[in-house]
């Protein structure tokens, strides 16, 4: 949200609604979630990582990269394409590491961090959790 200049941001769809804020003059951010009554049947869907891969990374020298929304997450930018990085990679704080959409906008998420991945711990074309852990980098 600081990325991008928002102080507010909400979100219904499908019995879930999310509302976040952020205040401007220093105090404290502000986050809701609500489980709305669904007026029809969820569908059931299996989680992205059967591991917990949203759980902060057990390894203190490595870093997690975070979905910052949620979304769809891709490794590439499209289904012919090369993904943009994959076990071994290097990286450095500008690289696209790869694509959260959300609705129907296809959001390029950054590296942040200079060092090698890892592990990718996303699915490609699976959804994602605000917080999921995506990749976790090696820093160097």
């Amino acid at each position: 949200m600081k990325l991008n200049s928002l102080s507010e941001f909400e979100l219904e769809k499908e019995g879930f609604k999310i509302k976040l804020k952020r205040s401007i003059n220093g105090t404290e951010d502000e986050t809701s979630v609500e489980k709305m009554p669904a007026s029809r049947p969820q569908k059931s869907h299996t989680p992205v990582a059967e591991t917990g891969s949203a759980a902060p990374s057990k390894d203190p020298v490595l870093v997690d990269i975070k979905a910052p929304m949620v979304g769809t997450f891709y490794l590439s930018p499209s289904p012919e394409s090369a993904p943009y990085v994959e076990r071994g990679s290097q990286v450095n704080p500008d690289t696209v590491v790869c694509i959260v959409e959300a609705m129907k906008v296809m959001n390029e998420i950054k590296a942040e961090v200079r060092g090698t991945v890892v592990e990718v711990a996303a699915t490609n074309g699976k959804p994602v959790e605000f917080g999921q852990t995506l990749f976790r980098i090696k820093p160097n």
